[in-house]
C-alpha cells in the first residue's frame, strides 16, 4: 500500500517512469474491464488508452481515501461509456415492434458455462444490451444510475437488461439444442 501511494505521488509529479509502472501494474486488469464494453480488441485497447489519459490528467484529484483500483476502475468504466455514447447509439438497438419476449433460462445453464464462452456471448450482444448488462450485473449500478450515465430512460435501461438476458438465454438454448456444447457443461434439473 505504501508503495502504491509513493507511486501515485510520483505520477502526480509527472514522473514518466512512475506513470509507466502504474500503467503496467493496472492495464491488464483494466483491459479486461474494457473488453466487457467493447466489441473488438482494438476498441477495448482504445478505451483503455483514453481511460489512462483521463486517469493521469485527474490523478491529482485522488484523495488517497478508499481503493485506488476502485477509483481507477470508475474512470475506465466512465471512459468506456463515454466512447460508446459518443460513437454508437445505445437508445435504439432494435425496433420495439421487432422485439420479442423470451423468458430467461435458468441460472444453472449460465453458471455452468466456461467463462470464455460467456465473455464471447456477452461481447456479441448489441452495444446497448452489452453496456447495460455490464453496468447493472457486473459493475453494480442501479437502473437509475445507468439511465443518467447513458442519457436514456430508466425503463429503457431495465428493458435493455431484460432483453440482454433473454437474448443470452436464447443463444444458450440454441447451443444446447444443436448439441454444440463441446466445451459447455449444461446441467438439467
Amino acid at each position: 500500500m505504501r508503495d502504491e501511494i509513493s507511486l501515485i505521488k510520483a505520477c502526480i509529479k509527472q514522473n514518466r517512469a512512475a506513470q509507466q509502472k502504474l500503467y503496467e501494474l493496472y492495464a491488464p486488469k483494466m483491459l479486461g474491464v474494457c473488453f466487457r464494453y467493447a466489441s473488438s480488441r482494438e476498441e477495448a485497447e482504445d478505451m483503455l488508452q483514453e481511460g489512462f489519459i483521463r486517469v493521469f490528467s485527474k490523478l491529482d484529484s485522488f484523495r488517497f481515501q478508499g481503493s485506488f483500483e476502485g477509483w481507477l476502475r470508475r474512470i475506465i468504466v466512465n471512459t468506456a461509456i463515454n466512447i460508446i455514447r459518443k460513437y454508437q447509439n445505445l437508445k435504439y438497438e432494435c425496433d420495439i415492434d421487432d422485439a420479442e419476449y423470451t423468458p430467461a433460462a435458468s441460472g444453472d445453464v449460465i453458471a455452468s458455462m466456461y467463462s470464455r464462452e460467456v465473455i464471447d456471448m456477452v461481447r456479441d450482444l448489441p452495444n446497448g444490451y452489452r453496456t447495460v448488462l455490464n453496468l447493472y450485473a457486473i459493475e453494480g449500478y442501479s437502473h437509475k444510475e445507468i439511465a443518467e450515465m447513458l442519457g436514456i430512460n430508466e425503463s429503457s435501461s431495465r428493458s435493455q437488461y431484460t432483453r440482454a438476458k433473454a437474448l443470452l438465454a436464447k443463444r444458450l438454448e440454441k447451443i444446447e439444442s444443436f448439441g454444440l456444447t463441446n466445451n459447455v457443461k449444461v446441467s438439467h434439473p
